[in-house]
């Protein structure tokens, strides 16, 4: 049976459970395509991982089985002419069938009345910090391996910032992932650990300057620093300058030109700030067990995920207001 105009609209549909006859948005501009086939290709475990979806007029598209995909309503092939007619709503379809049929060349056969529905509205464009926002963010004083040693120079004979001050002073090379590594490492012990946020800053500041190259590996420690400098900003009232971290943390969701593409992407990522891995399991096995070491180390990655949380501005899931208290309780339950 056909749908009415008024019923057919956009919708996200799981790639795993596409089949034929599904109407699906593929990359680019063009209207919902009608699928002719769907294959599923495994990975070299047996598990599927990549459907290869046929069309039958766009061709094939990747989708990988995990993803959600824009789908809609159409009329499949097969249906249309005088069956199309007799289950349409009279009003709008049968303007519609008049409009293809006046249209159409003398002696050609009329084609099915199809009404496809409109593309999803583009995500909102990221606007990045402007230059004077960026201004609120000071020069180093000195090279990056000054900074390091002044930032550690107050904290004589604690082991985990010396070490890690002795290798970064060796040579700053942020084009290495293990060097902005130990940079966000030192900046954290020194904030979290040390209570030392203003030499925390310093420290994460030659990290949050630097501009995302779509290596999310080495991105994950700048994004660490910004999370934490906006949180120490944050604490200590400065929340112009905070914003502006909180803007660079979001620099990927401005990479990706494909509207497609970034639709898909914002729905992802809002699912993972809707439903965050607070390592609640591990903590509670760790506390069961009586391994405080444990414990600790799996709330320090639970205080960083929700310091990211509370720098993107909270989630639907979790207020910002709550966010701060959990802040709160992790930071006591590390320091303790």
């Amino acid at each position: 049976m056909t749908h009415s105009p008024a019923s057919q609209q956009y919708r996200e549909k799981q790639a795993g459970d596409l089949q034929a006859g599904d109407f699906v948005y593929l990359p680019g501009d063009g209207p919902a395509e009608e699928i002719a086939s769907v294959e599923v290709q495994n990975d070299d475990y047996g598990t599927a991982a990549l459907l290869l979806v046929t069309t039958y007029d766009a061709g094939t598209v990747r989708i990988a089985v995990g993803s959600s995909v824009p789908v809609g309503d159409g009329v499949p092939r097969g249906l249309g002419g005088d069956a199309a007619d007799d289950e349409a709503a009279p009003g709008e379809a049968a303007l519609a069938d008049s409009s293809t049929t006046a249209d159409a060349e003398p002696g050609a056969e009329p084609g099915p009345a199809v009404v496809v529905p409109p593309r999803p509205a583009d995500p909102p464009a990221f606007t990045g910090p402007t230059a004077e926002e960026l201004a609120l963010i000071p020069e180093p004083d000195g090279t990056p391996e000054a900074v390091v040693r002044a930032a550690v120079a107050k904290h004589k004979g604690k082991n985990g910032v010396q070490v890690l001050a002795e290798r970064l002073a060796k040579g700053i090379n942020t084009k290495s992932g293990s060097c902005l590594r130990d940079l966000s490492d030192l900046a954290f012990d020194l904030c979290i650990v040390l209570r030392d946020p203003d030499h925390s800053l310093e420290v994460a500041d030659l990290l949050n300057v630097l501009p995302f190259d779509g290596n999310l590996d080495r991105w994950a420690s700048i994004e660490r620093a910004l999370a934490l400098s906006s949180f120490i900003c944050r604490e200590a009232g400065q929340s112009e300058r905070a914003a502006v971290y909180e803007k660079l943390l979001r620099a990927p969701e401005s990479q990706e030109e494909d509207p497609f593409k970034a639709l898909v992407n914002a729905r992802v990522r809002q699912r993972s700030l809707n439903e965050p891995n607070l390592y609640d399991k591990e903590i509670f096995r760790a506390v069961d067990n009586g391994n405080r070491d444990a414990e600790r180390e799996w709330r320090f990655l639970r205080l960083e995920a929700l310091m990211f949380l509370r720098a993107h501005g909270g989630s639907k899931t979790i207020a910002e207001d709550e966010l701060g208290r959990r802040i709160a309780n992790e930071l006591e339950a590390v320091r303790a």
